[in-house]
């Protein structure tokens, strides 16, 4: 198997009811990106307010937010256009962020997502906002809200400092029931940690001799210094590392049963006699997985290395979990077919059966869950 060389940009669809806080979570996401360049498409006519810049929400037109952050305001018909040019090599950006209308079925752009046969793009989950001062509102106004947190891959609980404790509970139980699995976090003024999203890229702003004002700096000029030094949007991260490779029917175990709130999962798995030629990067997304196999460096340490993000998650439970994952010693190989350092066996490679599944070999991934299109089917 020749794994594929292509870079590809996790693409995350932002929704929610009009008056949520997409956009200034969006806001604030420019605000914290660390170096991370970000192209913005917006699903939706009229005006859109990004903070200091207002964008003519012309169907097709594209305006540069500064330091290779882009913003485009489209037509759903004309996504694939636009994540052809935001994915091309010279735009340089690291992540692509999708702001659905108000009134958007969220469904709808993930399923274009996943069908999609740009092979530069990644499914980055669904993030939706919603409002926890207006959710029964909303609710009652939107009865299909309920629909878009049933495929939802992680659920800000924006504007919590307008309701008490006592509601706010209440609120992220009704919310947890509608969601699933998703992990959901309460937030303020739309302020969650970027990292849920997407890994800082570190890359330099003054990477130009003559340093010009960014779009990052516009907004921290505007917005007086406080640009989520306090983020209220809780969450843990685990880490695991293993020198014994794993074994590949736990580990899809594992990943198939992985427990409610557990949002990210990224990293690489080796899986030793499975294929000694390559580690397996991992990306899973609230229900979405993907493996990409790439070829092992010559001298490069055999490692599995993970990083596990989510809201209310057990992360010893989790590493205990991933320690249970690790192969065994084979005593009595199956004597068959062997590879050239004769440790290969028929069932090793019957066992990356699982894996190979959530291997992208078609337009529209095998790895995406059932339940994900059937909720889309029903929009």
């Amino acid at each position: 198997m020749t794994p594929p060389r292509t870079q590809q940009i996790p693409v995350v669809v932002l929704a929610g009811f009009l008056g949520s806080g997409k956009t200034t979570l969006l806001n604030h996401l420019l605000r914290n990106r660390a170096g991370t360049r970000i192209g913005v498409i917006v699903n939706d006519f009229g005006a859109i307010e990004i903070d200091a810049m207002t964008v003519a929400g012309q169907v097709g037109s594209t305006v540069s937010l500064g330091n290779g952050c882009l913003c485009c305001a489209v037509d759903a018909s004309e996504l694939d256009t636009f994540l052809e040019t935001l994915t091309r090599p010279s735009a340089g950006l690291d992540l692509i962020v999708i702001e659905a209308s108000g009134l958007a079925e969220p469904q709808e752009l993930v399923r274009m997502l996943l069908a999609s046969e740009n092979p530069h793009i990644l499914y980055g989950g669904l993030v939706e906002v919603v409002d926890a001062a207006e959710f029964d509102g909303t609710r009652e106004r939107h009865p299909e809200i309920d629909r878009h947190l049933a495929v939802a891959d992680l659920v800000v609980l924006n504007k919590t400092d307008r309701v008490g404790e006592a509601e706010q509970e209440r609120l992220r139980a009704t919310v947890a029931e509608l969601s699933g699995p998703a992990a959901v976090i309460s937030a303020v003024h739309g302020r969650i940690d970027p990292e849920l999203l997407f890994d800082p890229a570190l890359r330099p702003d003054g990477e130009e001799k003559a340093r010009q004002l960014t779009f990052e700096d516009l907004l921290r000029e505007e917005g007086g210094g406080d640009h989520g030094d306090h983020l209220h949007a809780a969450y843990e991260s685990a880490d695991f590392t293993s020198d014994v490779p794993m074994d590949p029917r736990r580990f899809i175990a594992f990943l198939d049963s992985r427990p409610e709130g557990l949002y990210r999962i990224k990293g690489f798995a080796d899986f030793g006699a499975g294929d000694r030629d390559n580690k397996y990067a991992l990306h899973a997304v609230g229900r979405f997985l993907r493996f990409v196999p790439q070829p092992w460096a010559r001298g490069e340490q055999r490692l599995t290395q993970l990083v596990m993000i989510g809201a209310g998650i057990d992360t010893e439970a989790l590493r205990a979990g991933l320690t249970g994952c690790r192969a065994e010693p084979v005593e009595n190989p199956e004597p068959a077919r062997t590879s050239a350092d004769g440790l290969d066996t028929p069932d090793a490679e019957r066992a990356m059966w699982g894996v190979l599944r959530y291997v992208q070999q078609a337009p529209e991934p095998e790895g995406v869950p059932m339940d994900v299109e059937e909720a889309a089917a029903e929009a």
